[in-house]
């Protein structure tokens, strides 16, 4: 007789449909790595600099590409496939069932920090092996400011879900979402090379903050708590507003 809970047996379901989503796999595992490299093969950005401290425009790209990964899982993969689930009544059906919605919730939860963790994991060690990046210099810092990271992503992720009553919706919720936090993020320039004013504004958003907790950690400091602190708030308030105006139906 099996033994496997409902929650682990959904798990494993979330995990096989998953993998057999390409589009999935290829913006939340391979994107980020993919970004990083298509960066690194740019002579200038593997130049020393000495208006970024003596380092590299590629050394500040890795943890931006860490910060991709949890965009386009939190943002953009999990709270499309939760409404979707919600439009088509699965959600609904499920809770007349001994496997109760919150299974599934927990399980893309969990799924979605997985392979955001894997996809950071992917990036740094590209980034080790094929352009030089050295390994974060504070290891506990940076596990502390990605976990945090991860949190604000998802609780972010969840909150668009809540908010977006289609599958449809969520997508285009979720993409309005995201190119202001890649922005901040630093997809586009890092948060180190923005002006002095922006990057204090930058500071005071989850991906911003992140961003800099990352940078200084990667860099063998501390990721330094008012940058903690700020995604520590967020994560908080968005948690409070998904559970506030999440419904299963």
């Amino acid at each position: 007789m099996s033994t496997t809970s409902p929650a682990a047996a959904v798990l494993r379901t979330e995990v096989r449909l998953f993998t057999r989503e390409p589009g999935a796999l290829f913006w939340v595992m391979a994107s980020p790595t993919v970004l990083l490299v298509i960066l690194g093969l740019i002579p200038s950005f593997r130049e020393v600099s000495e208006d970024l401290g003596g380092r590299r425009v590629i050394d500040l790209y890795v943890p931006v590409a860490v910060l991709f990964a949890l965009i386009m899982s939190g943002v953009q993969a999990m709270p499309a496939v939760l409404a979707g689930y919600r439009e088509r009544g699965i959600l609904r059906r499920m809770s007349t069932t001994p496997v109760r919605p919150a299974a599934l919730l927990t399980s893309q939860i969990v799924l979605h920090a997985g392979a955001t963790l894997l996809s950071s994991l992917l990036v740094i060690t590209v980034g080790r092996l094929a352009f030089g990046v050295a390994l974060p210099g504070n290891l506990a810092g940076y596990l502390l400011a990605l976990l945090l990271a991860v949190a604000g992503a998802l609780a972010l992720g969840a909150t668009v879900c809540a908010v977006s009553r289609t599958q449809g919706i969520a997508h285009a919720v979720g993409s309005g979402v995201a190119f202001p936090a890649m922005f901040t993020a630093g997809v586009w320039v890092p948060v180190q090379a923005m002006p002095d004013t922006l990057q204090r504004i930058v500071g005071l958003t989850p991906f911003g903050a992140a961003s800099e907790a990352l940078d200084a950690a990667a860099s063998g400091g501390g990721p330094g708590w008012a940058a903690l602190g700020v995604m520590a708030l967020w994560t908080a308030a968005l948690t409070g507003a998904s559970v506030r105006w999440f419904r299963w139906e």
